[in-house]
């Protein structure tokens, strides 16, 4: 279905319920697994060590009461009713709220912005930039610079914690859903056997993982809605046979009574009881893949109830039974009748693995959007599913995960210490999105400051009990998210700063194309048969590797593009406005290619035609505008302007067609008219036989006044395009070397010389990231002294 686009807090278009209903059936298997299989370990890692379950029920009353609000008031509340609201043209998470902040306010550190960027559809803005030029946040936030770097470490912050979640979530969710396996096993077999059946899940779970989840996904919702069924139901069933009462303990009287006989080690426990709350972020953040109304119809109608059942029937249980040991036997397995305790066991496994192919789908995709920021070194993307948009695979990233997965399963072979980790983890993300919707309150929805303050002290507040309870923890699990975050976050910090200081050097040593072929007649330039594509960061100019590149080889192509890909904080740009064209010279383009945050790039064989087809329906156009004036001057501003080319009716408007196209291409129809012969006609062959593009001149766009010079100055161009892409096409790329200046710190000799060159020597290239051929890759080195 089409997402609405971003509609802050006004009223939502209805769909048709048949659609909401299945939306929400499927968003079971993605959005709730990671939340539905958190009654496996909350009550498990509560009563871990810190607190005991006495004989006057207030330390399982307590707990319960602290669960269900909790459920309420962060997934329920904070979420469901005001998070899911500030979707960036229906897609959601970290990256959409920065992004919103960042059209609303210029706040992005992303030095290449362009004006025509704000005239994207995309690009919405929730009222008129008058209205909001008045704000008086915007103003401050947009004066002070160190505000910006703020705002981006604080979601790069959030990033590190989502990818530590990668690690962490698998970890815990599978052991969890293993360990139901000491209650009919003795503890010797226990011990040998829960770990090496985890490790092997793991293994299993991560091997599978480029082969995209879209072949087996039709399993994951009807798995998650058994899971969530199977655990209402046995909530249900303990409530009425051990304890009707049990609703009672929902009163917020027993969080006091619970934090008071317990104290210091109640308010330690509270790690343990934050985790029933894990993978609520995962509503927000695949808010694209669905709809507002059917993850809020999904949560409310089925996942919560479930959740609360499952939650109380445990406590129901316990508050029965005092007569074992809590360290190891308070948990979930302990609640289940034993003649279904077989079969809940391997449902709940099941559970698990689903659970945790979501949060590692989800850190493939914010890896993926970090790239986009220039926040993340170049790592390849793999695209597991042509039907499916955003399932992708990350092979680098997918097997430090599994390394990583199993070094915590095996190193800490324990719930308590996995969950004080995971409980860091999830509750420092949850801050990071209620600081940047406070944002977004302001800037975005233009509420009070004081309505955003109120949000951020309420929810911020309650997040800020859970995060101290879990940092107490530092020692005991919660190191590991911490040093995990800290190298991500130097590892992003170092690359982002380093990429924004190479774009400046570029920009202080650029030259003009006129300069250039000035230099034509000393140095001899020739001009070869093909296609050059020099790819550059620069929107305007002549980057300095090509000029020394020119200067030692005095030769270039026929048909010359600077090539810039760039993203635009919008999540998706639609492919009619991909392309902006313009001329910066004789048979010399420049070609601006963008892309959105959550955007596929294309493969090289539909890029290289698109980009020719751009180029001639940019010619054509470029031709009528001359056509305008009669006396048949050019205005000199027109050299340097860009125009958006991109949409099927605006090439056929030009008289451009296309035949034998793939059905995902995004060019013309086949056309009765490209398989006719016309003297008009220039009918080109790509490398690949079962491309052709056919460019058409009309003949009633002749000009009287110019006397048929434009079309056949036209036509010459276009012949000459065509010749240069059948004699190829060759992609010239910088390759970059950085060093520091002299004199320079010793910390900026280890972020720049050491660190930022360490990943560009062992990281993907560029060449790969664009997916450029080697066969037609050229690359210019070039020396960036900073």
């Amino acid at each position: 279905m089409d997402p609405e686009f971003g509609a802050g807090m006004a009223p939502r278009k209805r769909e048709p319920w048949r659609t909401t209903l299945l939306l929400a059936y499927q968003s079971l298997g993605v959005v709730y697994g990671d939340l539905s299989i958190s009654p496996l370990y909350v009550y498990k890692s509560t009563f871990a060590e810190d607190i005991t379950h006495s004989e006057t029920n207030e330390e399982i009353y307590g707990a319960l009461s602290f669960v269900f609000w909790t459920l309420t008031l962060i997934p329920l509340i904070k979420y469901v009713t005001l998070v899911l609201r500030a979707d960036d043209n229906g897609e959601g998470g970290t990256f959409a709220l920065y992004s919103l902040i960042c059209r609303h306010a210029n706040v992005s550190l992303l030095p290449n912005r362009q004006v025509a960027d704000e005239e994207l559809s995309t690009y919405k803005l929730e009222c008129s930039p008058e209205v909001a030029g008045r704000s008086r946040v915007k103003e401050w936030l947009e004066k002070h610079k160190r505000l910006h770097t703020a705002l981006l470490i604080m979601v790069m912050i959030g990033t590190c914690m989502v990818i530590g979640d990668g690690v962490l979530t698998p970890a815990i969710s599978v052991f969890s859903a293993v360990s139901g396996l000491e209650l009919s096993l003795s503890k010797d077999q226990h011990e040998y056997a829960v770990i090496p059946i985890t490790c092997a899940i793991l293994v299993f779970l991560f091997a599978l993982q480029h082969y995209g989840t879209h072949r087996v996904g039709f399993l994951f919702a009807p798995i998650v809605l058994c899971w969530l069924l199977c655990m209402s139901a046995i909530g249900l069933y303990n409530i009425i046979r051990w304890n009707p009462h049990i609703y009672q303990a929902l009163n917020p009287s027993y969080m006091i009574t619970f934090l008071k006989k317990t104290r210091k080690s109640g308010w330690m426990s509270l790690g343990g009881i934050l985790l029933c709350m894990t993978g609520s972020e995962a509503m927000f953040a695949d808010l694209g893949h669905f709809s507002y109304s059917a993850i809020q119809l999904a949560f409310t109608s089925l996942v919560y109830p479930s959740l609360i059942l499952g939650y109380m029937g445990q406590a129901a249980y316990l508050s029965k039974h005092h007569k074992f040991d809590a360290s190891n036997q308070i948990g979930f397995y302990i609640a289940v009748p034993e003649s279904v305790r077989w079969p809940v066991l391997v449902l709940a496994i099941l559970a698990s693995v689903v659970g945790s192919q979501a949060i590692i789908s989800g850190t493939f995709s914010i890896i993926n959007q970090s790239q986009s920021l220039s926040c993340f070194p170049r790592v390849k993307v793999v695209h597991t599913s042509a039907k499916i948009h955003g399932q992708i695979y990350i092979p680098e990233v997918n097997w430090m995960l599994m390394i990583l997965c199993i070094a915590v399963t095996v190193g800490f072979r324990n719930t308590k210490h996995m969950g004080n980790a995971s409980g860091l983890a999830v509750i420092t993300v949850m801050f990071v999105t209620t600081c940047l919707m406070s944002v977004v309150m302001m800037l975005c929805w233009h509420r009070s400051p004081l309505l955003a303050l109120a949000f951020f002290l309420f929810f911020g507040s309650i997040e800020a009990l859970y995060f101290s309870a879990s940092l107490i923890k530092f020692l005991e699990g919660a190191w590991v998210p911490i040093l995990l975050s800290l190298i991500l976050l130097a590892v992003m910090f170092v690359w982002h700063h380093t990429t924004i200081k190479k774009y400046e050097y570029d920009m202080h040593n650029k030259v003009t194309l006129e300069w250039l072929l000035a230099l034509g007649d000393k140095l001899g330039v020739v001009r070869v048969p093909g296609i050059g594509l020099v790819y550059t960061d620069l929107t305007s100019g002549v980057p300095a590797n090509f000029s020394r590149f020119v200067t030692n080889l005095p030769a270039f192509h026929r048909v010359l593009v600077f090539v810039c890909v760039k993203s635009v904080p919008v999540p998706h740009v639609l492919p009619a406005e991909r392309y902006l064209v313009g001329r910066v010279g004789h048979r010399s383009y420049r070609c601006i290619v963008r892309y959105g945050y959550r955007d596929v790039h294309q493969d090289v064989d539909s890029f290289e035609t698109e980009l020719v087809e751009s180029l001639a329906a940019f010619i054509k156009l470029d031709a009528l505008f001359r056509c305008s004036d009669a006396a048949g001057e050019v205005d000199y501003e027109r050299e340097n302007a860009l125009t958006v080319i991109g949409s099927n009716p605006l090439r056929r408007h030009l008289g451009i067609m296309g035949g034998g196209y793939d059905d995902s291409h995004d060019g013309v129809s086949p056309s009765s008219d490209a398989a006719e012969d016309s003297a008009n006609g220039i009918e080109m062959a790509p490398a690949p036989k079962t491309k052709r593009v056919r460019f058409a001149v009309e003949e009633s766009r002749r000009s009287p006044a110019a006397g048929g010079e434009v079309d056949e100055r036209v036509l010459e161009e276009l012949h000459e395009l065509c010749e240069a892409r059948e004699s190829g096409t060759a992609f010239i790329l910088g390759h970059s070397h950085v060093q520091t200046k002299p004199g320079s710190s010793l910390l900026k000799k280890l972020a720049v010389g050491v660190v930022y060159n360490f990943l560009r020597r062992n990281c993907r290239g560029p060449d790969v990231v664009l997916r450029v051929p080697p066969a037609s890759l050229l690359e210019v080195g070039m020396v960036y002294v900073l």
